[in-house]
């Protein structure tokens, strides 16, 4: 009797541990674990000399215009993920952003911490940030970067509802902390590779002779330089666990 008791009890421990780690999904469906952990991109994979740079703006836009003007001055484009109230703030900004033919991400309405929002607040946030630039080019984006990089699977799940790419970034150059130009160019350069996604912000303190010396070098190297639109796949891909957007 002791032992059919032990038993039972084990069996009810291994049921309990399956609830635990599965969702049970309609019949005929894929069984997945509850824990299982959906990804943004954070690079792609790609055998081609190339790469992506993007900007955050959420703070100032003295500089945005002078780094276009870089950026054409080597004939390439760039991202710029816009957070809503640098929008109210600068919508001129934004306008000459599309009109010169650089793409522009959604980086959120209000700069939260989205993780800590409802499924419902954070949809909210989105489609603020779309409206607003909609209003003012004509253009609806397709890309997201959660500000300060953080999210969870109800981030990606919104996203995907709204037809987003969850976008972070696999080089960071740390302008925000003041780096010199030299300094921040370095890290750039030391860390890119064909495929990368590089954050940079549009109005860091040496961005201007930074992102001179970081795209001198691409061009050395014959690095192409495309907007994170043109660089990831929006069909039969998977990430793997570091982030790594791969074409099937």
């Amino acid at each position: 009797m002791k032992k059919r008791i032990l038993l039972l009890i084990s069996a009810i421990t291994v049921l309990c541990i399956v609830c635990l780690n599965y969702t049970i999904l309609p019949v005929g469906a894929v069984y997945l674990k509850a824990n299982e952990r959906k990804l943004p991109i954070y690079s792609v994979q790609t055998e081609e000399n190339k790469l992506a740079i993007s900007f955050d703006a959420a703070w100032g836009a003295d500089k945005t215009s002078q780094i276009m003007d870089i950026c054409d001055s080597y004939n390439i484009k760039a991202t710029f993920f816009l957070v809503g109230f640098w929008i109210d703030e600068y919508p001129d900004k934004v306008k000459e952003i599309y009109n010169r033919g650089f793409e522009i991400g959604l980086h959120s309405d209000t700069h939260p911490d989205m993780t800590k929002l409802t499924k419902s607040k954070m949809r909210e946030e989105l489609t603020t940030n779309i409206r607003k630039i909609e209003e003012l080019t004509n253009f609806t984006p397709k890309l997201f970067r959660p500000p300060f990089g953080y999210y969870n699977n109800d981030l990606i799940t919104v996203c995907e509802e709204l037809n987003l790419s969850c976008i972070e970034w696999s080089v960071d150059s740390l302008d925000w902390k003041g780096l010199s130009a030299s300094e921040l160019s370095g890290r750039v350069i030391s860390k890119s590779k064909n495929g990368s996604i590089v954050l940079f912000h549009n109005n860091s303190d040496n961005i201007i002779n930074g992102l001179k010396m970081v795209l001198q070098y691409y061009k050395s190297k014959q690095t192409s330089v495309v907007p994170i639109g043109s660089l990831i796949y929006y069909s039969n891909f998977t990430i793997d666990n570091q982030g790594t957007q791969i074409k099937n």
